[in-house]
């Protein structure tokens, strides 16, 4: 792998184009977090790439700069959504939530980009809902149709959106879940989107939501390919960036703390409902919108980090035994942050 072939440098932010990026926090040079590797010989040769985490001063989009090919990180991917009882149990809901919300039938599609091995998109065929699902991971996408799923092996764009459309007509819902986090092109994706909505239909996504991320210390789920981490504030500008408003916000449990977007074409609905400008304004309130709050964050988590290699060092020296168990993205950067 050409290090300086696959990786690039954002100098504009994802949101509002801005170009006041601060950087509060270095995670140092890091190997991707997914690329595990076959065999210790291999470690001295294994690419590294800046892990450092920014805010934008105009919109305080939390994002990376550093930007990694999508088709190195993307193509042959690893997470498969059916192996959690979690997600399972997850997937029923959301299919009913957005089925009832929408009314939907057996003429409306559902279009889930970065379907992944299809497990909400049959949670939808159940309730006799035709799907189309979107996932650039080969590997996987072969997994989906192997359950009987129409799957386009692609990455999502507006070109993609716009072929969709030609072919299958145009969509009720567009599902997006832990993907916008993973798009350079955060906008062109949601303009996509949009584009691809039936009159009256619903572009929902899942993310992340900054506010657990910023409480709980969650630095261990920044790797290369979460590039943003979401306020809903930053949520609304990208919005409005493609002619989206958000309609509702919902707080769901997964993922260390997540909100679901729901946002319908501003020519429906005027703008941003009522209650999604409340919690912005909450935002603003408990400082997600001032350099104070992202200033405060990097110092417990250098703090904790010092905390952690102390207590590690503590036990050896009483003769402890360390051991770990799993290997989540996660713990591939709290292993390589702490040293």
């Amino acid at each position: 792998m050409n290090a300086s072939s696959i990786h690039r440098v954002r100098s504009e932010c994802r949101a509002c184009g801005g170009t006041d990026l601060t950087c509060f926090l270095e995670l140092g040079d890091q190997p991707l977090a997914n690329s595990f590797l076959r065999d210790r010989s291999e470690f001295v040769d294994e690419p590294r790439f800046p892990l450092d985490v920014y805010y934008c001063g105009d919109c305080f989009l939390v994002q990376l700069v550093d930007v990694i090919d999508p088709t190195v990180l993307f193509r042959n991917y690893l997470y498969l959504t059916g192996t959690s009882d979690t997600i399972a149990e997850h997937n029923v809901r959301y299919a009913a939530t957005v089925v009832e919300k929408l009314a939907l039938g057996p003429d409306d599609l559902v279009v889930e980009v970065a379907s992944n091995d299809g497990s909400l998109l049959k949670r939808f065929r159940d309730h006799g809902v035709r799907t189309l699902g979107v996932e650039p991971a080969s590997n996987i996408a072969a997994r989906a149709r192997e359950e009987g799923l129409e799957v386009l092996d692609v990455f999502f764009d507006e070109q993609t959106a716009e072929e969709i459309r030609q072919s299958h007509g145009a969509a009720r819902a567009v599902i997006g879940n832990n993907v916008l986090a993973h798009v350079d092109d955060t906008r062109g994706f949601l303009a996509g989107a949009r584009k691809l909505l039936d009159p009256g239909g619903l572009v929902i996504t899942e993310v992340p939501y900054l506010g657990p991320f910023l409480d709980r210390l969650e630095y261990d789920t920044v790797y290369h390919e979460h590039l943003c981490y979401f306020s809903i504030g930053a949520l609304a500008r990208l919005c409005e960036a493609v002619g989206l408003a958000i309609v509702r916000i919902d707080d769901v449990p997964i993922h260390g703390g997540s909100v679901r977007m729901y946002a319908a074409a501003t020519d429906d609905v005027g703008g941003h409902a009522p209650t999604v400008l409340e919690r912005i304004e909450g935002e603003r309130r408990r400082g997600m919108q001032a350099p104070a709050c992202y200033a405060d964050f990097a110092d417990r988590v250098v703090g904790q980090r010092d905390a952690l290699v102390r207590l590690l060092c503590e036990l050896r020296a009483d003769g402890a035994q360390i051991a770990g168990y799993g290997a989540p993205a996660k713990g591939n950067t709290l292993l390589n942050f702490c040293g």
